[in-house]
């Protein structure tokens, strides 16, 4: 997650999932927090709010709070401030790129721990890293951009005796990507579901120890979401 993309199609998609996979439960949100990036157009994709007729029905509270975000100061200080979402967050930014490479595992052990502690009275957590999944190899730990991923290993930690949420934006993976979101499926220890959300970009979230509530209530928002590029993911 960075800061820049509050408010856009993407929020507006994962929140939305949230709010109805939470309605029973406390979440926590763990907002991998990356620096802002500029080189990109990333974070733009808001032209949604501008067409209410077609978005806003699926979750009218939270479409109105995103288009206040959007327009103001773009922060997830500011999704938080919507009390739509709850009241547990973890948001200490991912900034051991700024370290020398062999401090970096150290810093992200350090920082995942205290997500765990932050995390600790969740029924329900959610991780939102920039770009999603990878895998376990220690040599990712020291590289830069690793601030923008969670690794099986982290996913695993955060998955622990509850549900969780894990937040992955599509690849350009050979087979496309409905083979890699049968890859990922397969790497998960627990029992795992999956939802496509393809508008504007092809992302997926991993619901991981779904009970049977769970599953229920994703069929629910992929069938409301259905005419909007949302679709559950069956999976091989």
């Amino acid at each position: 997650m960075q800061g820049r993309y509050a408010g856009d199609i993407g929020d507006y998609v994962k929140l939305a999932l949230l709010r109805q996979l939470s309605a029973t439960r406390k979440l926590g949100i763990a907002w991998y927090l990356y620096p802002d990036e500029g080189h990109n157009k990333d974070g733009r994709h808001i032209g949604y709010l501008s067409l209410p007729g077609r978005w806003r029905h699926l979750d009218p509270e939270l479409f109105d709070a995103l288009k206040g975000v959007a327009g103001g100061v773009r922060s997830v200080q500011t999704l938080e401030a919507t009390e739509l979402i709850g009241n547990l967050f973890h948001r200490i930014p991912l900034t051991s790129s700024d370290l020398p490479w062999q401090k970096r595992s150290a810093w992200r052990h350090n920082w995942f721990g205290e997500l765990q502690t932050q995390m600790a009275s969740a029924d329900l957590a959610f991780a939102d890293p920039d770009n999603g999944l990878v895998d376990n190899d220690d040599k990712r730990r020291s590289r830069a951009k690793f601030g923008k991923s969670i690794s099986i290993r982290e996913e695993e930690t955060l998955a622990q005796n509850r549900p969780a949420v894990i937040y992955h934006h599509n690849t350009r993976r050979p087979g496309g990507h409905d083979l890699e979101v049968d890859y990922w499926l397969s790497q998960f220890d627990t029992n795992a579901i999956s939802i496509r959300a393809n508008a504007y970009s092809c992302r997926t979230f991993f619901v991981l120890n779904p009970d049977n509530e769970l599953v229920e209530r994703t069929h629910e928002f992929c069938y409301m979401w259905r005419n909007h590029g949302v679709r559950f993911h069956a999976g091989a």
